[in-house]
């Protein structure tokens, strides 16, 4: 039967009317009043409560603001499919947009107009069962909704864990697959996008697919690293590894860019998924003058400690961190020390500066959130966060720390959290999939991880522009991870070679453009 009315418009009169109920004292009416929505097995999940709108129209970043018509809170995957298929048939589709924990910063998890899926609701329904370690142990099968600090709980009862983090582990499976998924430890064992045996998704046509590299195929590279610009991943298969029961964890400090670089290359080089001898984890981070040398990431350094290392600050006004990790077991722990001494051997840090802990594996993985607590304590947390990550060739990171780091960012000084460089293994990535890197077998993740105050947030924003006008002007080869672009052009140029295939796919899994309208690729609102 032809839908008689326009979704957008309709959704926007009930929350006017909803929110204008609600300030005179009168109950706000169900989204289910109308005949149409009456059809759907869904629509007692629909709202349009001033406070679940509120929520759905930000994230955060706290700097884009976008106002849904209506918030679905699913109970089953089929919850959502049957949205989109709603969507899909009527005569004036409404955009969907599927929204996690809400990590993003630009408003890309919105729809403004649209409908915003809670994913995080299946979970509430399901009481944490969407995530299912196989008998053999080899894999878990895990809701897209899923935190992947649930994961991690979840498969240590059984001993195993995923091999591919995120730092910052209070985000969803399926958001992190939709970008790429990537840490210290993806110069080893790739993004988490590389780390998927199969996912059940749910296309802008409303279909239902589960797909792999050998079923689906093109769905299946298409949605990992996609933008969620072709389905809702509402099941991922991940591979399962023996986990460690603790790591040892070291930090070195350098005050030349170039021995800093060459020393992360080296020990990248032995980068084996089986290579006893390989490190597990390997970042590398910006230390400038902003009072502790520790940040809200995590406490690391000794505090008897912090004098000298503040020093060291003054004087070089940049010192450049390196950070590993090796792993170990019950068979291990009596070995993993001599095996580190031998790895960092003849490594050209400054001498008297190398700091280790040993901690759990589980301590280490959600070492951030010791920081979030702190902050949210302090009223730090939800502010806006204007963050700028960008994966640079190797050939040019020098020129970017010239230009960049001891240019723009000493000159304006603006510090105010972690700046992340550490390098990667292209090897480690799937050219088939959406995700974008440079064409360098060895590229650098560099991740300004700032927050602001809500008056000075401009004053942030013009320093990445800067930045990326710099590269621009320098000719380098820059990618923006996490992609923030306003014109279809630069998105045609962020895609390179791909873009043509990344359009194909839309046309063939979303035609409607219905999807994951805060991107803005194929819609500029």
């Amino acid at each position: 039967m032809a839908v008689s009315f326009v979704i957008p418009a309709y959704f926007t009169a009930i929350f006017i009317i909803s929110r204008l109920m609600s300030f005179i004292g009168i109950s706000k009416p169900r989204i289910n009043i109308s005949p149409e929505l009456l059809t759907l097995n869904i629509a007692g999940k629909l709202s349009v409560d001033p406070s679940a709108i509120e929520s759905a129209s930000q994230d955060f970043g706290h700097i884009v603001k976008a106002i849904p018509g209506a918030v679905l809170y699913p109970s089953t995957p089929e919850d959502i499919a049957t949205l989109i298929k709603f969507s899909y048939n009527n005569s004036v589709p409404f955009r969907i947009a599927a929204k996690g924990h809400g990590h993003s910063v630009r408003g890309q998890a919105m729809a403004n107009n649209g409908v915003v899926v809670d994913m995080t609701s299946m979970n509430k329904h399901r009481n944490g069962t969407r995530i299912q370690i196989s008998s053999d142990g080899l894999y878990a099968d895990v809701g897209g909704e899923q935190l992947w600090i649930d994961v991690l709980n979840t498969t240590l009862e059984h001993g195993l864990a995923p091999l591919s983090w995120t730092d910052y582990l209070y985000l969803t499976v399926g958001g992190t697959l939709s970008n790429a998924g990537i840490s210290g430890q993806t110069f080893r064992y790739g993004p988490q996008i590389s780390n998927v045996k199969e996912m059940d998704v749910i296309t802008g046509k409303a279909d239902f697919l589960t797909c792999s590299p050998k079923k689906n195929s093109e769905l299946f590279y298409a949605v990992l690293g996609g933008l969620g610009q072709f389905g809702i991943i509402t099941r991922a298969r991940l591979p399962l590894e023996p986990a460690p029961k603790g790591v040892k964890w070291v930090r070195m400090l350098y005050n030349d860019f170039s021995a800093f670089t060459r020393d992360q290359e080296l020990l990248i080089s032995i980068n084996g998924r089986k290579e006893k001898k390989a490190l597990d984890y390997l970042e590398g981070s910006l230390l400038m003058d902003q009072g502790s040398p520790d940040n809200w990431r995590s406490s690391f350094f000794p505090h008897a400690d912090h004098p000298k290392i503040i020093s060291l600050i003054t004087k070089h006004r940049i010192i450049y961190c390196l950070e590993v990790v090796k792993h170990y077991d019950d068979q291990t722990k009596y070995t993993v020390d001599k095996e580190l001494l031998q790895l960092l051997k003849g490594l050209s840090y400054m001498p008297g500066f190398m700091f280790e802990k040993d901690v759990l594996y589980a301590e280490f993985l959600n070492r951030v959130r010791s920081g979030e607590l702190k902050l949210k304590s302090q009223g730090l947390w939800d502010v806006p966060h204007p963050w700028l990550n960008l994966f640079i060739p190797k050939s040019q990171i020098a020129d970017f720390n010239d230009g960049v780091f001891k240019g723009i960012v000493l000159e304006r000084n603006m510090t105010t959290g972690p700046v992340l460089v550490y390098p990667m293994n292209r090897k480690k990535w799937d050219d088939r999939m959406s995700a974008v890197i440079p064409d360098e077998e060895i590229f650098y993740t560099v991740g300004f991880l700032l927050s602001s105050g809500f008056d000075d947030q401009k004053a942030f924003d013009d320093q990445n522009k800067e930045i990326m006008q710099f590269c621009y002007m320098a000719g380098i080869g820059v990618k923006q991870y996490l992609p923030h672009y306003t014109t279809k052009e630069q998105w045609i140029h962020h895609f390179g070679s791909k873009w043509k295939t990344f359009q194909q796919r839309k046309d063939q899994f979303d035609p409607k453009m219905l999807l994951s309208p805060g991107q803005r690729i194929f819609n500029n609102n």
